[in-house]
């Protein structure tokens, strides 16, 4: 439906203004921030998407995923009956049977998902993309984040987009497919805004903000205008689409403000890990390390809390 993006215009200062808001907001503290941090790491995609990723660190990442949070730290909290995990572990097409393996041996239900369609650039030929995708689905990935062609948008091939797009999903089969949008190499807001919503209208069941791998990842702005598209989409078609906020996401503060962000802008029911994830590597490390000093009124040493 192009002439439904063809108006489209963001007023950027009055997003920049209410994303500097947001920054101000207070935080909430003692039990309230607990269960925020919790419900934070049921929505995590665990993630590594390293050069040297190897079975070994991607089982530890595995098990970490499992059991994120100490079992003492959930008793004293009495959340250890409540199956927390995070809601998926997140790799390379190459490192897929990795990490099924190690879920299926550790009697887990994780969903395993795999980036494609040339991530991190999307500088490959449509084949290329679509192979990949099909092969990790073969290997076993529930989940397919696939990366759109910056240069479609930079160009204003909507068209373009929307059928690439079309095909990974096809492709996908009945794996669920993230759509990153690379926004910090889109070139403006509106960009932002128009993609977000040929990625929607082309059968995504997430958009996403990054890959990680840019100058500029997940920000505030960029989050609020694809809340916004995401708002819209769901009030025309009655379609919810899911948002993923990834890349520099690295404190426990951050989550927070992220999750009461998408409270604002999208409602509660979005507060669900079918709904919202956060794509991050180191994230979880943090909100272990703030749960043990609300436990324990210290924190950690470094030994203490098994690396994510």
């Amino acid at each position: 439906e192009l002439g439904w993006i063809s108006k489209v215009h963001v007023n950027r200062p009055a997003v920049v203004r209410h994303a500097e808001q947001i920054k101000k907001w207070k935080t909430v503290k003692g039990n309230w921030q607990a269960a925020w941090l919790l419900k934070a790491v049921t929505c995590i995609d665990l993630t590594t998407l390293s050069g040297d990723d190897t079975p070994s660190n991607v089982q530890r990442l595995c098990f970490k995923a499992k059991r994120p949070i100490r079992e003492d730290l959930l008793k004293a909290l009495d959340m250890h009956d409540k199956g927390i995990t995070v809601a998926a572990v997140c790799v390379y097409p190459a490192r897929v049977s990795d990490a099924v393996n190690t879920l299926k041996a550790a009697g887990c239900n994780i969903p395993v998902a795999s980036v494609a369609a040339g991530f991190p650039s999307g500088q490959t030929p449509l084949e290329t993309k679509l192979t990949e995708i099909k092969l990790a689905v073969e290997y076993g990935a529930r989940e397919i984040d696939i990366v759109i062609s910056r240069s479609l948008v930079l160009t204003g091939q909507w068209e373009g987009l929307y059928e690439e797009i079309r095909l990974c999903r096809a492709a996908c089969g009945e794996a669920h497919m993230k759509t990153i949008l690379a926004t910090g190499e889109l070139g403006s807001l509106a960009n932002v805004y128009k993609a977000s919503m040929i990625a929607m209208m082309a059968g995504s069941d997430f958009i996403k903000t990054s890959t990680g791998k840019e100058v500029e990842n997940a920000t505030f702005p960029v989050g609020i205008v694809m809340m916004r598209a995401i708002k819209e989409y769901y009030w025309q078609t009655g379609y919810k689409v899911g948002f993923k906020p990834a890349g520099g996401i690295r404190t426990a503060k951050e989550a927070i403000t992220w999750l009461m962000l998408v409270k604002e802008e999208l409602g509660v029911e979005w507060l669900t890990p079918e709904l919202f994830r956060l794509g991050a590597s180191s994230l979880l490390g943090d909100i272990e390390q703030q749960i043990f000093y609300h436990v324990t009124g210290s924190y950690a040493l470094q030994h203490e809390l098994a690396m994510a």
